[in-house]
């Protein structure tokens, strides 16, 4: 699946708590505090960075992120299942504050690797997350090239069933 299109995202101010909801039995706000009460993942990122528009490449960089799964915020609000098979036809939605989405497949979420590395973060090397990223950000760290799925100033989750 593939980013929705959406503005650019740029710096700006973050929200502080992430809304989840669609066809789901529990629509939560949660704050960072009631995210850091999920299973804590920590992952270490090491990628090769490239500028924007430029051809040369810095060395690797790695990233420490801590967070939580992003299978496991969905399942604090607790998908329903309507009709037979309608998580298969689900895709899941996150937004940030600025406009922009990223889309998820609930298979890819939860039949596939993409999602042990699909995460809901509030810390990058210890720390919270820099002004221009955060209080809060989705990263998608299974993926070939991450950046399309990296969902700066999160502020929403929506699980919903595609149309038949």
């Amino acid at each position: 699946m593939a980013a929705l299109a959406g503005p650019a995202q740029s710096q700006g101010p973050g929200p502080t708590v992430l809304a989840v909801r669609g066809n789901v039995e529990n629509a939560l706000t949660l704050s960072i505090d009631d995210l850091k009460k999920l299973p804590v993942q920590r992952i270490d990122d090491v990628r090769v960075v490239r500028a924007a528009a430029s051809q040369s490449t810095t060395p690797e960089v790695t990233r420490h992120y801590t967070g939580c799964l992003l299978r496991d915020v969905l399942e604090r609000a607790k998908p329903v299942e309507r009709n037979r098979l309608d998580l298969r036809k689900s895709v899941v939605i996150a937004g940030a504050s600025d406009g922009y989405r990223a889309v998820f497949s609930w298979a890819e979420l939860y039949l596939s690797p993409i999602g042990d590395g699909a995460l809901v973060v509030y810390e990058r090397d210890g720390t919270a997350l820099p002004a221009d990223e955060g209080p809060l950000a989705l990263v998608s760290l299974k993926d070939t090239r991450p950046g399309p799925r990296h969902v700066k100033w999160l502020q929403s989750i929506e699980l919903r069933v595609l149309d038949p």
